[in-house]
C-alpha cells in the first residue's frame, strides 16, 4: 500500500487584491497537491470556487479564530495599505494594516508552526542609487515606505519561518473588476485621452503572473529569507509607458511626458528606485520575459 501524500496546507490573506487574486487561481488548480483557504476583509471572494473566509486581519481574535481552524503551513500575506499618497493623511490606517496586522499574523504562525511569506516594495529605500539588492540598507521617504520597512523589522525580530519578498510596479489582471496599469493606458489612449506619465521614476515593472511562478517555488521548497523579485528590464514609467503603445500599435503622441513634482502629490517619491534580482533567479525558478510577452497574455486575457 503506497503511503498517503500529506497536501501543504496554504493560506492567502489579501485573496480579492490583485496579487491574492492571482495566488487564489494558481493554488485552486493544485487541489491535488495544496489544501488552500483564501481569506479578505470583504465579505465574498472575488475568486470563483475557492474556500473562503472573511477575516479583518487587524483584529487579532479574528486571525486566532482563521489559524486554529485552518492550521496552514503556509501563510502568504498579500493584504497590504498601499495608497501611498493616502498613507500620508491616514497614517492609523496605514500602520494598523501594514504592521500592527502583520504583528497579528506573526504572532500565531508560531504556535501553528506556519511560514510566513510577507510582500514588502522597493519603497523602503530611498530612491537615490537604485536598483536596490537584498544587501541594501533601507531608508524610506514616506510613510507608507517606513510602515513596509516596519513590517520587515517584525519579522526579522521574531521567531517564525519567515520568507521577505520585495517587489515593485505590479501589472497584469487584477481579477477584481479594476484595471491594471497596461490596459488602463491602452483603453484610455484607445479613447482618444492624453495621459500624463513621469520619466523620473525607475523601477523594474514585475508581471503578477511570473511573481506567482517565483512564489511557488518558495512555497514548494519551504525557502527562508529576503528575496527581490521583480522584472527584467529597469526603466522610467514612461518608457515603460511607450513599450506598452509600441506593442498595442497606439500613437506615441498620446503619452504626456511629465516630471513627478508637477503631480504635487502629498507623499515623496523614491525617483531612482527598483531592484536587483540576480538572488532570486540565481537561486528561485525565476526567469522574467520580455514585457512583450506578458503584453500578449494580458491581451488575451483582457480582450484588448
Amino acid at each position: 500500500m503506497s503511503a498517503v501524500k500529506i497536501k501543504k496546507r496554504v493560506l492567502i490573506v489579501g485573496s480579492n487584491g490583485q496579487l491574492g487574486g492571482n495566488l487564489a487561481r494558481y493554488y485552486s488548480n493544485k487541489v491535488d497537491q495544496y489544501e488552500v483557504m483564501c481569506s479578505s476583509v470583504e465579505e465574498r471572494s472575488l475568486i470563483d470556487n475557492v474556500p473562503y473566509k472573511q477575516v479583518d486581519i487587524k483584529e487579532k481574535n479574528s486571525v486566532k479564530d482563521l489559524f486554529y481552524s485552518f492550521y496552514p503551513d503556509v501563510v502568504l500575506n498579500t493584504a497590504a495599505f498601499t495608497n501611498v499618497d493616502a498613507a500620508e493623511s491616514n497614517r492609523n490606517a496605514a500602520w494598523d494594516l501594514n504592521v500592527k496586522a502583520v504583528e497579528n499574523l506573526i504572532k500565531y504562525c508560531g504556535p501553528v508552526s506556519a511560514r510566513l511569506i510577507h510582500f514588502s516594495t522597493d519603497y523602503v529605500f530611498d530612491g537615490k542609487n537604485g536598483p536596490y539588492s537584498e544587501d541594501d540598507r533601507p531608508s524610506p521617504i514616506n510613510y507608507y515606505g517606513r510602515t513596509k520597512l516596519a513590517s520587515e523589522n517584525l519579522l526579522f525580530s521574531s521567531d517564525i519561518k519567515y520568507t521577505l519578498i520585495r517587489t515593485n510596479i505590479l501589472y497584469g489582471n487584477t481579477g477584481s473588476g479594476k484595471v491594471d496599469f497596461v490596459t488602463w493606458v491602452v483603453k484610455q489612449i484607445r479613447a482618444g485621452n492624453k495621459i500624463n506619465i513621469v520619466d523620473d521614476q525607475i523601477g523594474n515593472p514585475t508581471y503578477v503572473k511570473e511573481l506567482v511562478s517565483a512564489l511557488a517555488d518558495i512555497v514548494e521548497r519551504d525557502i527562508d529569507g529576503i528575496y527581490h523579485i521583480a522584472g527584467a528590464e529597469w526603466l522610467s514609467r514612461y518608457d515603460f509607458t511607450l513599450r506598452i503603445a509600441r506593442y498595442f500599435n497606439l500613437p506615441e503622441i498620446s503619452i504626456l511626458r511629465i516630471k513627478t513634482p508637477s503631480l504635487k502629490q502629498a507623499a515623496e517619491r523614491p525617483l531612482v528606485a527598483g531592484l536587483k534580482i540576480e538572488k532570486a533567479m540565481t537561486e528561485l525558478s525565476y526567469s522574467p520575459q520580455k514585457f512583450e510577452i506578458s503584453f500578449s497574455k494580458i491581451a488575451a486575457e483582457e480582450n484588448l
